[in-house]
Order: C-alpha cells, then sequence, then structure tokens
C-alpha cells in the first residue's frame, strides 16, 4: 500500500505544471535538503540554511571549514553527473558507476592513509560493531549486486514498475552499506547512488533526493534499523517499510509545498489582473501590500504595514497613518484582504474556490469528513 502511495504521489508531482522560476526554487529547496542529508548524517556541521546559502554562492567560511564546502561540491557534481548520464539514455548499474559515483564524492578531501577516491578498498573497514566485506570478496561482490539489480527480480511492468524500482534503489542502499567496498564515503555513495536509481526511473530529481533527508530527520532509527536490517529477512523488510513510510511522507510534504507555491502564484496572477487597468502611486502601494499579505499567508495590523518589506516601508516613506488606512479599505472594497481579528490577511480563497468546501474543524483533525447517505 506504501508502495502504490508513493507512486501516485510521485505520479502527482511529475504532472504538475510549474512556472521556470517555480520549477527552479523547487530544485534548489529539494537540492539543499537532500545534500544537507546525506553530509550531515557523516558528521557535515553546516545547516541546512547554509547549504542553501553555499548553492546560491553566498556562503563564505574561513579557510579551516573550506572542506566543509567540498563536501557539499562533491555530492551535487557527482548528482548532476549522474543527472547528465541519465538524461542522454545511459542508466546502467554497474561497478565502475558505483565506483566514479565514490571517486568523485572523495575527490579533494583529506582521507585516511590507503584510502583512493573510486577504488575498490585493499584492506578491511568498519563502521562502529560492524565489520564490511573481505576486501578480497569486494569486488565480487559489487558485482553480483549490479547484476541482481538490473536483473529479472525487478524487471515490473505496468504499475508494478516503480514499486519494484522504489524497492531496488533502497536494497542498493543496503547492500551498498553491508559490502563497504570503498575505503571511505560508503555511506554517501548508497544513499547517492538510491537517488540515481530513482532519477534513472523517472522519479523527478525534486523528489529523488528526498530519502537521503528522511535518513537525516530520523538518523537515531537509521542507524538502528540499518543494523538490523543485516540479521534477518524480518529486518531488512522492516528497513524497506521504514524507508518506504518516510518516502510517502516526505512526497506529501513536498506536494504540499507544490500547492503552496502554485496557490501563490495564482494569487499572484489575480493581483495583477486586478491592477492591471491601475496606475499611479496609490495602485502602486495597494498592489505591494496585496501581494505581500498573499505571500506570507499572515495577518499584519495596520501599523506594521510599512514593515511588510522594504518596497512597502519605501513606497509609504513620508506617509501617515490615514493613507495606509484608505488604502487597506480600498483593498478590501477590491476583494482582495479582509480585517480578522489578528489583523489583515489575503483573501487567498478567491485562488481556492475551485477546491472542496471543509469545515475548520475537518481541516484541523477536529471531527471527521461529515458522510452523507
Amino acid at each position: 500500500m506504501l508502495l502504490g502511495e508513493a507512486r501516485s504521489k510521485i505520479d502527482h508531482i511529475a504532472g504538475v505544471p510549474l512556472r521556470a522560476a517555480t520549477s527552479k526554487e523547487l530544485h534548489l529547496l529539494s537540492l539543499a535538503k537532500g545534500v544537507h542529508g546525506t553530509t550531515a548524517i557523516e558528521g557535515n556541521t553546516l545547516s541546512e540554511e547554509q547549504v542553501r546559502e553555499h548553492l546560491e554562492g553566498n556562503l563564505h567560511l574561513p579557510p579551516s571549514q573550506a572542506y566543509l564546502q567540498r563536501e557539499l561540491d562533491n555530492i551535487v557534481t557527482a548528482f548532476n553527473m549522474a543527472r547528465q548520464y541519465v538524461a542522454d539514455g545511459d542508466a546502467r548499474l554497474t561497478p565502475n558507476a558505483v565506483c566514479v559515483l565514490n571517486g568523485l564524492i572523495l575527490s579533494d578531501l583529506e582521507l585516511a592513509e590507503g584510502v583512493v577516491p573510486g577504488e575498490v578498498r585493499m584492506g578491511s573497514v568498519g563502521v562502529g560493531r560492524y565489520l564490511g566485506a573481505p576486501a578480497e570478496d569486494c569486488e565480487f561482490l559489487l558485482q553480483r549486486l549490479c547484476s541482481w539489480l538490473g536483473g529479472d527480480d525487478f524487471n515490473g511492468a505496468g504499475d508494478w514498475k516503480l514499486p519494484l524500482d522504489i524497492l531496488r534503489a533502497v536494497l542498493a542502499h543496503l547492500y551498498i552499506a553491508w559490502i563497504h567496498p570503498f575505503g571511505d564515503g560508503n555511506g554517501r555513495t548508497a544513499r547517492l547512488l538510491e537517488a540515481v536509481i530513482l532519477m534513472a526511473r523517472g522519479v523527478p530529481t525534486p523528489a529523488a533526493h528526498l530519502l537521503s533527508n528522511h535518513y537525516n530527520t530520523t538518523r537515531t532509527e537509521y542507524y538502528r534499523r540499518l543494523d538490523e536490517a543485516r540479521r534477518s529477512v524480518e529486518h531488512l523488510v522492516a528497513f524497506l517499510e521504514y524507508a518506504v513510510r518516510g518516502f510517502v511522507d516526505q512526497l506529501g510534504q513536498q506536494i504540499a509545498v507544490i500547492r503552496t507555491q502554485q496557490r501563490h502564484q495564482a494569487w499572484q496572477d489575480h493581483v495583477e489582473g486586478v491592477f492591471k487597468e491601475r496606475a499611479g502611486p496609490t495602485a502602486h502601494r495597494q498592489r505591494l501590500i496585496a501581494l505581500e499579505l498573499g505571500r506570507t499567508e499572515l495577518p499584519a495590523k495596520r501599523a506594521d504595514i510599512p514593515k511588510l518589506s522594504p518596497g512597502i516601508g519605501l513606497a509609504y516613506a513620508g506617509k501617515t497613518g490615514k493613507t495606509i488606512a484608505r488604502d487597506l479599505n480600498a483593498l478590501g472594497d477590491l476583494g482582495l484582504i479582509t480585517l480578522t481579528p489578528k489583523g489583515y490577511v489575503a483573501r487567498l480563497d478567491i485562488v481556492s474556490a475551485f477546491l472542496p468546501a471543509r469545515t475548520e474543524a475537518e481541516l484541523t483533525g477536529a471531527i471527521p469528513p461529515t458522510s452523507i447517505g
């Protein structure tokens, strides 16, 4: 059931038309979460906000912390390379492809002696109580894993195709973690490989990062499940369920973000339409207020209106409270805002007119939806 729900949500995300700016914002948001998730698990101390600042080119750290940024850049480089291979139609899962990902992940980082980026290890390695497979078996196991994941067991068709691919991605993650074929970066390689497999099977790139974010936000549970999964088939299935359930939850949150962005875009279009034939400084001020209240979705007292944004503050420089009051009344007459006990709010219900009508109690879960019949 969870796999079916995941497929449905992925289809929903893949079918949503977004403006270029909105799509770019969603990709940046999801990339920041994914990159932060997979590096934070391994000890990178940068916050998600700092990761986003770095991706936007706005993060400046002292030289002593430059390696933290390098870890982020390596994940992004590896993902972008894999995305290009997928776009070119070359999504084969081979030992060499896995080695290339590891090489990119570890590129230009200070590593322990004997660790060579992208090369199968020659000695023993472990994490905590867990010891990876014997070094002499790693190449064989990596080849066997790639053959199995690319074989008939995962050749689903129709409604089963994507659910099997989701399982394939999570199993690839698990077995890379168990084999531990590299001297370092095995966890990051496993999680990145998981994302690449999802993306290669048609999962939109913003959704392909979600599992890494799930593992990071439930890090203690992630390590416990990962340790238990190697003990029995039952524990392995429990890890699959843990991963897929988290994936479904993350997909649901991403759909909520998409809906919010669509609502904001619809609101902006509506406001621009209302002011299309209106010009002058008064219309400019009113338009800015309507747009900002719709963007924040938060109530604002009359005295706080000039503080909503720098642009609004500039527009009201030298104006009195009477001017603000007249503008708010005009926006109310246009049906764009309304006054509530907490302040003025945008009439976003205008652009939600075709959503099913529900009571506030139903929306908050206070009462179950009323049945008819």
